[in-house]
């Protein structure tokens, strides 16, 4: 789960949920991002800096009025980010407040369920009226989150929420595994966290890291999803070469990395021919991993040289779907 619905389930009193309803120009974060405002604390953000402040401090009044008050439920602020709130961005971010209380958990609940099949919903919510939000499947054309006003004139927030595009398997929970799944914590993307030795696993772990103990890796690698990632680096060069051998044979793989030497990529090749593994298929595999220029080998620079990696594919990937949905739209 992403870090504000999680926060929003555990709270056991009303709450503010905050979303970026539209984005004009330049703003600090885009349509859909949330931050969930307690009497007491933020969780998540929609961009920090001055916007954030003021949209705390309205979420905080919003608090503190009684919930029958006219806007203590629901509302939509346009904030023009230069003249109003001296940013220099210039853009203005439309935000919508929405009143949770814990009796309306049970909707957000259903969100949580939906996104761990890694199913994407829709949220209809009324900006004009206390009536409880709508929750359906989000259509494969459902677009960014964004407001309309509809034939009588009411606005509604059409909130999508979806699971990460970004699916990463990543095989081995040592050092530099651990050290990965730390640096990646919060970030844009769902990582599935596979070693055989569940004493290895720490006992808390970030929202988006789902824990696999298992023997049958292999299994985990037929199931994915075709767009998942995959980064190996268990602690068996033997059990290395198995995963690789199963994640080439795959029909399609959205990114393979290998932790290892010029040299251990040398041997790969080589056992992975002879085991039938085309070249064509050898050449999308990652090894050594992560960018060009950070040398170290300390645990903690790995990660940060991987994490950067992935991002780069990642963002690449989405500013590619996002130029043919919008073809496609136009078509």
């Amino acid at each position: 789960m992403t870090i504000w619905l999680s926060a929003l389930l555990a709270e056991q009193a009303p709450a503010i949920l905050v979303t970026v309803a539209h984005a004009d120009g330049s703003v600090p974060r885009e349509a859909g991002a949330r931050m969930l405002v307690t009497a007491s604390r933020l969780h998540d953000t929609i961009g920090g800096g001055h916007l954030e402040y003021v949209a705390e401090r309205m979420a905080r009044a919003m608090l503190a009025q009684a919930p029958d008050e006219a806007g203590a439920q629901r509302r939509l602020e346009r904030l023009p980010l230069g003249p109003t709130l001296g940013q220099c961005c210039g853009g203005v971010a439309f935000l919508a407040f929405e009143r949770v209380e814990p009796a309306g958990h049970g909707h957000f609940q259903n969100i949580a369920e939906a996104l761990a099949r890694n199913a994407a919903c829709l949220r209809r919510v009324p900006l004009d009226s206390p009536a409880p939000p709508l929750l359906e499947p989000a259509p494969a054309n459902a677009g960014p989150t964004r407001f309309i006003s509809d034939a009588q004139g009411a606005r509604w927030l059409l909130d999508v929420c979806a699971p990460p595009a970004a699916q990463l398997y990543l095989f081995g929970a040592g050092h530099v595994g651990a050290a990965i799944v730390r640096a990646m914590a919060g970030l844009p993307c769902q990582i599935i966290w596979v070693d055989e030795r569940e004493d290895m696993f720490p006992a808390q772990l970030p929202a988006n890291v789902r824990m696999e103990a298992t023997d049958t890796p292999e299994a985990l690698v037929a199931a994915a999803p075709g767009h998942a990632s995959f980064l190996v680096m268990t602690h068996s060069h033997a059990l290395d070469q198995t995963l690789a051998e199963a994640i080439l044979r795959r029909e399609r793989t959205g990114w393979f990395g290998l932790i290892g030497s010029k040299t251990k990529r040398i041997s790969f090749e080589r056992r992975l021919r002879q085991r039938g593994i085309t070249d064509e298929r050898l050449a999308g595999m990652v090894c050594p991993i992560g960018i060009p220029g950070i040398a170290g080998k300390e645990p903690a620079v790995i990660a940060i040289a991987v994490a950067a990696q992935l991002l780069q594919l990642w963002q690449a990937q989405a500013a590619a779907g996002a130029t043919e949905h919008g073809k496609k739209q136009q078509a």
